[in-house]
């Protein structure tokens, strides 16, 4: 019987899960775009356009907040390197995803298989997208006009909110905030079936910067235990 996920380890798994999902760069175009729908395709249709980039990452789980500075290089390299807690990093080099979580001193290991198309790494790709765009349907929060981020704030976005089409999608809804300004993704919320939010805010955004890929090889510390395949431990 494989080790049983402690809480802690449950919901980290969940929020890496939620990070393969949504951590890209998500470039719009502002050509005729009228509708929702066709808001939503520019994401898709322009993803590829982002060779890589860096970003400032805040994540708020239930009453868990982290933060740190994510690496992302197309088609599915990631790296997290968090303050908050200090020393958390998350590392995806196109093969193999690796958790390092200091205060536990422990080491999550998931091997991803790339021939099948239903891992989490490729979710995190134009292909990725189209699934998202597949079983979402998206609509204006409020409409095309921008509107502060937050009650007061002086950063202003586009709402889009993608809605389920079938009970077997994660998340009820997904709202991604848009600057219109860099026609970057801001912030994303999910909300579970329970009502579950799951926040991430992207901000200082430095785009094709020519990252290489040294910057994805993680070497955690020898002394932490090592929980392999911990994605799919019963």
């Amino acid at each position: 019987m494989k080790k049983l996920l402690t809480p802690k380890f449950s919901l980290l798994t969940f929020i890496t899960a939620a990070l393969f999902f949504f951590l890209s760069p998500f470039v719009l175009s502002a050509q005729g775009i009228l509708t929702a729908s066709s808001f939503f395709k520019s994401v898709s249709d322009n993803y590829a356009t982002i060779k890589d980039y860096e970003a400032d990452i805040d994540i708020k789980a239930s009453k868990n907040s982290m933060s740190g500075h994510l690496s992302y290089k197309n088609p599915n390299l990631l790296r997290i390197d968090f303050t908050n807690p200090e020393e958390q990093v998350i590392c995806f080099n196109g093969d193999l995803l690796t958790i390092y979580l200091p205060g536990s001193a422990a080491i999550l290991n998931q091997s991803v298989d790339n021939s099948t198309n239903n891992n989490g790494a490729n979710l995190a790709t134009a292909q990725g997208l189209s699934l998202l765009g597949r079983y979402y349907s998206p609509a204006y929060e409020t409409g095309q006009d921008a509107v502060a981020l937050d009650e007061g704030s002086d950063e202003m976005v586009v709402n889009l909110i993608l809605r389920r089409r079938n009970m077997t999608e994660a998340f009820n809804t997904i709202k991604l905030s848009v600057s219109p300004d860099t026609m970057l993704i801001r912030r994303i919320v999910a909300t579970t079936p329970q009502n579950e939010e799951f926040s991430f805010d992207f901000k200082n955004y430095v785009l094709n910067q020519g990252i290489s890929d040294q910057r994805f090889i993680y070497d955690p510390p020898t002394s932490a235990n090592n929980y392999n395949n911990f994605l799919f431990s019963e």
